[in-house]
């Protein structure tokens, strides 16, 4: 079989973004790690970390719907559309002040859309999991029989394309640093570039608020997520992809 440069194959340790990235990756007997600090994975952390099921839908549509009645959950609104009846939406503020549902049907065309474009194994890391991530990768996952390919998932310009934000590249950066700390994985060279950014930063928390994902949130009245996203190596927990759900690993 002929060696697909896009592929990164000749490396334990990966990194590619968005959904097409995802989707090239040969995560089939490796392990996909999806990042989307604003703010699908940062909310599926919060989520998860109390102790519910998030499930992933990648536009919320009749097929969000039909997977809320399907599995008996809460399908979650968008953030302008919350209601004290209703307070479950992709803002990982409002989530963490609401009560934690069972189980939640969370559509995200980022995120989401990523993992739905994996296969084999699946975690939602964000800059709030960086550590526990690595610590959970290491030592099964990190060769080129059992590679790991952190997926950043950007942002979406109007016309649909990919826009690369510097949150989630920072995000991926985060668990590539931390993957690299734990052994000796060989990283490709967009994966030591991820890696690279994240130890550079000075700041990340400030970095985050200051970038475009960042500016746009607070401008919108949504300055508590991009706070709650900063929150550096604060949870232990690993949501792990696992009959439709992410669910806290073993």
């Amino acid at each position: 079989m002929p060696v697909d440069p896009w592929g990164q194959q000749g490396y334990g340790v990966r990194f590619d973004w968005g959904p097409t990235g995802a989707a090239r990756a040969d995560s089939r007997l490796g392990v996909l790690v999806v990042v989307d600090v604003l703010s699908f994975s940062t909310s599926v952390s919060v989520v998860v970390d109390r102790g519910g099921a998030v499930y992933p839908a990648a536009w919320r549509d009749a097929r969000a719907q039909a997977l809320a009645r399907e599995e008996d959950a809460v399908l979650a609104v968008g953030r302008r559309e919350v209601t004290g009846e209703h307070p479950w939406s992709l803002s990982p503020a409002a989530l963490r002040a609401a009560p934690v549902p069972a189980r939640l049907v969370l559509p995200s065309p980022n995120g989401s859309a990523v993992a739905a474009a994996a296969a084999g194994v699946v975690v939602a890391a964000c800059l709030r999991n960086a550590c526990a991530v690595a610590d959970w990768l290491h030592p099964a996952y990190g060769t080129t029989r059992a590679p790991v390919t952190v997926v950043a998932a950007g942002e979406r310009w109007p016309d649909g394309s990919l826009r690369p934000a510097l949150e989630d590249l920072l995000g991926a950066g985060a668990v590539l640093a931390a993957v690299q700390e734990r052994g000796d994985a060989s990283l490709s060279p967009e994966a030591e570039a991820a890696a690279a950014a994240f130890r550079a930063t000075a700041s990340v928390p400030d970095t985050v608020h200051r970038c475009a994902s960042g500016l746009e949130l607070a401008a919108g009245g949504f300055a508590g997520d991009v706070e709650v996203a900063v929150e550096v190596d604060v949870s232990p927990v690993v949501p792990l992809l696992r009959n439709r759900a992410f669910r806290a690993a073993g």
